[in-house]
């Protein structure tokens, strides 16, 4: 059977619709997407945590920006060797891609502490409402890397592969067509991981401390991006000569941010003092 028959097909133009000096990239529209997405998600999560739930709108001012600063900050700096001879426009260019999530996070994040102390709300609390919806988000804005035919992993020839153009390969597998979607993996698995978020925030309301399902998604996306790292073939940063600079992170985060978690809940509750 032909190869092209068994492997996910790659889009045609990364362009939806273009007038004159207008473009409407894929890219952007998964981004926006996965911010309204989350925004609905977020308003639900608030409001069952007894807030109204149109913080998550009146949010979006102070997460997206900084968010998007971050994520692009992030990725600018870690593969500065892309744009190192030719940096303008370049660094700009965020319709190409190159939005890196940790960066996005840390960023949003920042925001979030000053929507959170402006209206005089708990941070940790309202990040634990945002959690599931922004895993969710990264699930549909990686779509966005589908049609701009990045992000791929090794060459592969299961069915699922996504067959790429000899323009976008790597060169040294110029003559490879299909590769493993890890676009793919990573979305399904932040699916998973806002169903797991879900599932714990009802099933351990009682039991969770604010803050714990943040946590709780940090590690587990970072576990995701741990296994998708392995697989991945594009440019990336380098440790130590030979170690992808997300490897390291993500493994560090998954890691560490879990022991934060177990370590807030691992001391024994204190008893009361028997009354004489």
């Amino acid at each position: 059977m032909p190869l092209y028959l068994v492997t996910l097909p790659s889009p045609p133009s990364p362009v939806m619709f273009e007038a004159g000096p207008f473009a409407l990239r894929y890219y952007g529209l998964c981004i926006a997407l996965g911010i309204i997405v989350a925004t609905w998600l977020t308003g639900r999560e608030l409001e069952r945590k007894g807030y109204d739930r149109t913080l998550a709108l009146d949010s979006l001012f102070f997460i997206v920006p900084p968010g998007f600063i971050g994520a692009r900050a992030y990725h600018v700096i870690t593969d500065y060797d892309l744009y190192a001879e030719d940096p303008f426009p370049g660094v700009f260019a965020v319709w190409n891609g190159g939005l890196g999530i940790y960066g996005g996070v840390i960023g949003g994040f920042l925001g979030l502490l000053i929507f959170a102390r402006l209206r005089n709300i708990s941070p940790l609390a309202f990040a634990d409402a945002t959690a599931p919806g922004l895993v969710l988000a990264q699930a549909v804005g990686r779509w966005g890397n589908y049609f701009n035919q990045e992000l791929f992993g090794r060459p592969s020839d299961l069915p699922w592969a996504i067959r790429i153009d000899p323009e976008n390969r790597p060169v040294e597998f110029a003559d490879a067509e299909s590769f493993h979607p890890t676009f793919l993996y990573e979305s399904l698995w932040n699916v998973l991981v806002c169903l797991v978020l879900l599932w714990v925030a009802r099933r351990f309301a009682e039991r969770l401390k604010d803050g714990d399902l943040f946590l709780l998604y940090v590690s587990l996306y970072s576990v995701g991006r741990f296994v998708v790292e392995t697989l991945r073939v594009d440019p990336a940063f380098i440790i130590g000569g030979t170690i992808r600079g997300n490897l390291f992170v993500s493994s560090l985060l998954a890691l560490g941010f879990a022991m934060i978690l177990l370590l807030r809940h691992s001391s024994a509750p204190r008893k009361r003092p028997e009354s004489d």
